[in-house]
């Protein structure tokens, strides 16, 4: 059964929670790591794949992936890049300053259902690690209800890669296979060079127990896809997450909608078989 959220009854959300920024840090010279913690010390609530809409007073309001797993308490994980006004006047607050947050908005990645006893592969490429972070992090804190685990991470260039730490400690971890690559390096820059499916050359899956989750920009997909159909994998065991441009969350405004879809409400993680036929969400 798909996962999905349409609207909680017990969630207001039309109005924004109070949640104050306890930590930001520069990740690259346009992407910026922030911790919130809401007000109320209540939990988000999210699953791995939602998202919620940040307000600042003043400016405007935005759709940002949440990148933490659940049960963290009351704060979460966001990681934003500084591509308008919203995110740009992000940027510029500090530590104590408070934003707005509704939701979380959509459906997530079926970590407790399909994936559940399954090797997983999380194919990721540039700011498409946000969301995927979560779900990785959710798997490892319950890593004997998985499978094998491959990750797959690439970016523009070294200094456009997100959550470099915590990359490197996937990759030494011993019950993971995490490889990234750079579309081209620099004189620093001593590892693998070229797309994200360079990185795939020799995968061959079981098509029983195997699933695959994709966040990226939508030319990675196509791609990606035809390395996992010949690695051995199935179009219903992938499910892939779309990024669109969305203003209310609720499915009201219609910003997001890719013809019979609304990407905030019957996404943002879509499988993927149910969306092949619609080329217009893999542009």
């Amino acid at each position: 059964m798909e996962e999905t959220l349409r609207l909680k009854p017990d969630l207001d959300h039309y109005m924004p929670a109070i949640g104050t920024i306890r930590r930001s840090e520069a990740m690259t010279d346009h992407d910026r790591f922030f911790e919130i913690e809401l007000e109320s010390g209540v939990p988000l609530g999210h699953m791995p794949g939602q998202f919620v809409m940040v307000s600042i007073a003043g400016v405007g309001e935005a759709p940002i992936s949440i990148s933490s797993a659940p049960g963290h308490g009351s704060s979460f994980d966001i990681i934003v890049r500084n591509a308008g006004n919203v995110t740009g006047a992000l940027h510029r607050l500090a530590p104590g300053d408070r934003i707005g947050v509704r939701g979380p908005f959509g459906t997530w990645f079926p970590v407790d259902t399909e994936m559940k006893g399954k090797d997983i592969i999380f194919a990721g490429g540039g700011l498409g690690l946000v969301p995927l972070r979560s779900v990785i992090n959710y798997v490892l804190e319950r890593r004997d209800d998985y499978g094998q685990l491959h990750i797959y991470y690439g970016a523009k260039c070294p200094t456009e890669r997100l959550c470099t730490n915590e990359v490197d400690e996937w990759q030494e971890r011993g019950d993971v296979c995490c490889l990234q690559t750079v579309d081209r390096g620099d004189e620093n820059w001593t590892g693998q060079v070229g797309v994200i499916t360079t990185l795939m050359t020799d995968l061959s899956v079981d098509p029983h127990r195997t699933v695959a989750l994709l966040c990226g920009p939508p030319v990675m997909f196509k791609f990606v896809i035809a390395a996992l159909r010949k690695a051995g994998m199935v179009d219903n065991c992938v499910w892939v997450s779309l990024e669109r441009h969305m203003k209310c969350g609720v499915g009201k405004c219609g910003h997001c909608q890719i013809n019979q879809l609304y990407v905030c409400q019957d996404g943002p993680v879509f499988r993927f078989d149910r969306i092949e036929e619609v080329p217009e969400a893999l542009q």
